[in-house]
């Protein structure tokens, strides 16, 4: 089955999936590459699956912002959630640009 995933950014290393994916299933990026790959692991709707292999401490990057960094390894196509990511402190008030 094809399941549909949204990637915006050509930084992204995750993508986030509109439907539960099975193990196997193809995953088909809407936006940025356009890429297809496998499902390495079941993963319920709406959760990110990694785009490529990943390491331990590796920020994980979502529409184009680090949103946290992996605990631990992951293989591409596998699922990222509270078991392999952790928050890292960001300070924003050195990212405001003034229009």
């Amino acid at each position: 089955m094809e399941i549909k995933a949204i990637m915006l950014d050509a930084k992204d290393n995750v993508a986030t999936l509109t439907q539960e994916a099975r193990r196997g299933d193809t995953v088909r990026c809407i936006g940025g590459s356009g890429e297809s790959l496998a499902s390495g692991e079941d993963i319920p709707v709406w959760h990110k699956i990694t785009l490529r292999p990943l390491a331990k401490g590796d920020a994980v990057v979502k529409y184009g912002e680090p949103i946290g960094e992996l605990t631990e390894d992951v293989p591409k196509g596998a699922w990222v959630s509270h078991r392999n990511i952790r928050s890292v402190p960001r300070d924003y008030a050195s990212e405001y640009v003034e229009a």
